[in-house]
């Protein structure tokens, strides 16, 4: 067995027992994207290995697919993970603060786009140049988050010991170490040092999930509320989402009616 088969095996095992612990903790209750994610990510991952002897042009292809939909649930998971942080202010905020969410990680994402091409090694083919640059805009994506997310956790009410942070903590160091040997491998290394580094990326993303069993194998704090500051920050800015044009869902609602009268004359 190569130290190749042994990481993914192992990571396997790893993902394996994160979603477990994810469903003895009722944490899909609170984050059901990410318990879709990991669940998702242990699929593709035995898929993946077990068509490991396809031509490579084949598996390529159902790689890239696989990075799409990889990329989808990713989406959902970081703005599943802001949405929770809001969770003791969501009341106050009005029910289109979602879309305003979804449409800022978007926004991030396409601004990054162009910044991750530039990590992308020159040796790929075009087959793989594309999910290899999806890849790489969602792992700025994670680290972005889990920097904005440790920055502002004591603003945010959030410790060490909450699970958004635990969970954007992982991401945020295998995000960082692959990061890292993308813009290595972009310096043209060959045979055993680029091999090595590829191990290093596996390595990490098996520490991250060690991280998260630690963690999720103890019992989960209750949140802490935000400070009165704060609260008042967040719900002016929900007022300010409201009135700047941006529809609830009763505005789409009465929209969908008014247009439905309208065909009916």
């Amino acid at each position: 067995m190569t130290i190749d088969t042994g990481m993914s095996y192992v990571s396997l095992l790893g993902e394996f027992v994160v979603l477990m612990l994810i469903l003895r903790r009722s944490l899909w209750r609170r984050l059901p994207w990410f318990a879709v994610y990991i669940g998702w990510t242990l699929v593709s991952d035995i898929g993946l290995l077990a068509l490991g002897s396809l031509p490579q042009e084949q598996y390529f292809r159902i790689y890239t697919w696989e990075m799409v939909v990889d990329s989808g649930l990713q989406f959902a998971v970081l703005t599943e993970l802001i949405w929770s942080v809001l969770l003791p202010v969501r009341g106050s905020l009005p029910k289109s603060s979602r879309w305003f969410l979804l449409g800022i990680v978007a926004l991030a994402g396409a601004v990054i786009w162009p910044l991750a091409g530039k990590t992308v090694p020159p040796q790929l083919t075009d087959l793989g140049l594309n999910a290899f640059h999806l890849a790489q805009t969602f792992a700025i994506l994670r680290v972005v988050l889990f920097l904005i997310m440790a920055c502002f956790s004591q603003l945010l009410s959030i410790g060490w010991k909450d699970r958004e942070l635990q969970i954007a903590t992982g991401m945020g160091f295998f995000s960082i170490v692959s990061l890292l040997v993308a813009v290595l491998h972009t310096h043209q290394m060959v045979g055993g040092q680029y091999h090595w580094l590829d191990v290093l990326v596996s390595a990490s993303y098996f520490c991250t999930l060690v991280y998260w069993v630690w963690n999720f194998a103890k019992v989960d704090e209750s949140r802490r509320e935000f400070s009165d500051q704060m609260r008042e920050f967040l719900v002016i800015m929900g007022v300010n989402i409201r009135t700047s044009g941006i529809p609830t869902g009763n505005q789409l609602r009465s929209n969908d009616i008014t247009r439905g009268s309208k065909k009916d004359r």
